[in-house]
């Protein structure tokens, strides 16, 4: 596993826009199958390139088939610099739907923990290579943190079948949200595990 740097952003929105083209949130963000990929790329390019990378959590599996982006306990929030530059540009690349998912996100926001903890963002791995155990080398790495700094780890899961996925590694479900006219999203929290002596 290592760090992401900015010379990674290009690489890893192709890999994002693979990994979430069949996403329901994604396919009810933009509709268009035929314009899904190319939109979504822009999406994390912008996500990743003008916040996220900065953070310095985003890390890439070694054989950079699979990404983890994780918020850390004191940071969150988009800063304003970031915000001014991704809300309008996103705003245009989701159109009509555009108020509906600023809407979507303030629910999400309501459903975050109070206590500090450090929230997972994007999970991903290749669709070609899913299901081998990339993603979960890479949530394992940090949960174990999570655990040693005595913090919880939060997330929300778009896809139903992911909440499996999530609950073998120790999240539970905290409350199920629909978005606006939208498909649902599964909020869900690890309590940190005391660490094996």
């Amino acid at each position: 596993m290592r760090t992401a740097t900015h010379a990674d952003v290009e690489p890893l929105s192709r890999l994002l826009a693979s990994a979430f083209e069949d996403d329901p949130v994604q396919a009810w963000l933009f509709p268009s199958v035929q314009r899904r990929w190319r939109r979504l790329k822009k999406a994390f390019e912008l996500e990743l390139r003008h916040w996220i990378i900065d953070k310095e959590q985003v890390f890439v599996h070694q054989s950079g088939l699979a990404v983890a982006a994780w918020l850390p306990p004191d940071d969150c929030r988009v800063p304003l610099r970031s915000a001014v530059r991704i809300v309008p540009a996103y705003t245009s690349l989701i159109g009509r739907r555009a108020v509906a998912a600023f809407r979507g996100l303030s629910l999400m926001e309501q459903g975050h923990p109070r206590e500090p903890h450090r929230h997972l963002i994007i999970l991903a791995t290749h669709p070609e290579r899913q299901g081998r155990g990339l993603a979960s080398s890479l949530l394992g790495e940090r949960l174990r943190l999570c655990d040693e700094e005595g913090v919880p780890a939060y997330l929300e899961s778009s896809k139903r079948e992911n909440v499996a996925f999530y609950a073998r590694h120790g999240f539970e479900v905290t409350e199920e949200i629909r978005l606006p006219g939208g498909p649902p999203l599964w909020l869900m929290l690890r309590e940190p595990r005391s660490p094996v002596p």
